[in-house]
């Protein structure tokens, strides 16, 4: 009875994350004014694919692609920040549409924070002048004020996870941490000390989102160059880019952050045990000596 529940609960909560990661997909699609019926296919194939994934994943006993899925809130605010970014950045985009408080709202604080990061060899500035020489001056706001929200939800989340870290003592819940199910492709048994491999593959994930946002905008702009594709004319699409801009940063600095956590798990353990051999040592020392 107990395995039965157990399995209901797994299959539920799959579900209901499936119906999540759909609407989160689907965000731009239903805010912005003007989606084509192409553009909204599309969007739906793409939030079936994910959520069937997510389906998948979390129904099973046990995950082959996504990590940390017993190890919560770390998929959570990932999701959050994802879901954040896609609304807000679909509020600023329709704002010329829109024009309510709310909007003019996440508007100016999306400018304002976009202004301030607006220096020299900032992320910000790439995006500002790889922009077209033709482009619109309200449409470049417009863009700043995106990026700019954008980095002050990755700087709020990545700011709650390390808070999480170090306050809540992530991941111990009252119960182990299982390597294998929260770290489904990483092998342990590939060769070399685990605690080695699990820190330096946290320390490239930081690394490697660090610069991300300065290699991002390069990219996209050679890759539109080359496919012959214009980000700015569609509103789902620079949402979109913009999004990925930043979310996959945060994706990496967060797994990062996790894999150097799990590694000071593994060394604090493996001191306890080697501290309690010694004990046990010593103490079978004494006995002999004794006798």
């Amino acid at each position: 009875m107990f395995e039965v529940d157990a399995v209901f609960t797994r299959l539920v909560g799959a579900l209901l994350r499936a119906i999540m990661i759909i609407i989160v997909v689907l965000t731009p699609s239903l805010l912005l004014p003007g989606t084509t019926a192409e553009g909204a296919q599309m969007a739906t194939l793409v939030a079936l694919a994910f959520a069937t994934i997510i389906l998948f994943e979390y129904g099973a006993k046990c995950p082959s692609l996504i990590e940390f899925r017993d190890a919560p809130p770390i998929n959570r605010i990932r999701a959050v920040a994802l879901f954040l970014m896609l609304f807000g950045l679909s509020v600023i985009s329709g704002s010329t549409h829109d024009g309510s408080t709310f909007s003019m709202v996440v508007t100016a604080l999306g400018y304002v924070v976009g202004q301030a990061l607006d220096f020299p060899y900032s992320p910000l500035r790439i995006i500002v002048t790889n922009l077209p020489a033709d482009v619109d001056p309200t449409m470049a706001a417009q863009i700043q004020a995106m990026a700019g929200l954008a980095i002050l939800l990755t700087l709020i989340s990545l700011f709650l996870f390390a808070t999480l870290l170090r306050l809540g003592n992530w991941p111990n819940r009252g119960s182990s941490f299982n390597v294998w199910i929260n770290l489904p492709t990483f092998d342990p048994t590939a060769g070399g000390d685990v605690v080695k491999r699990l820190s330096r593959d946290g320390r490239v994930n930081i690394i490697f989102g660090i610069f991300a946002p300065f290699v991002i905008p390069v990219v996209a702009v050679m890759a539109a160059s080359q496919l012959q594709v214009s980000i700015l004319r569609s509103p789902q699409t620079m949402v979109w880019a913009i999004t990925i801009w930043m979310f996959l940063p945060l994706s990496l600095i967060v797994r990062g952050q996790a894999m150097l956590r799990v590694a000071r798990m593994i060394r604090s353990r493996r001191a306890r045990l080697m501290a309690g051999v010694d004990i046990n040592a010593s103490g079978s020392v004494l006995s002999s000596s004794a006798a």
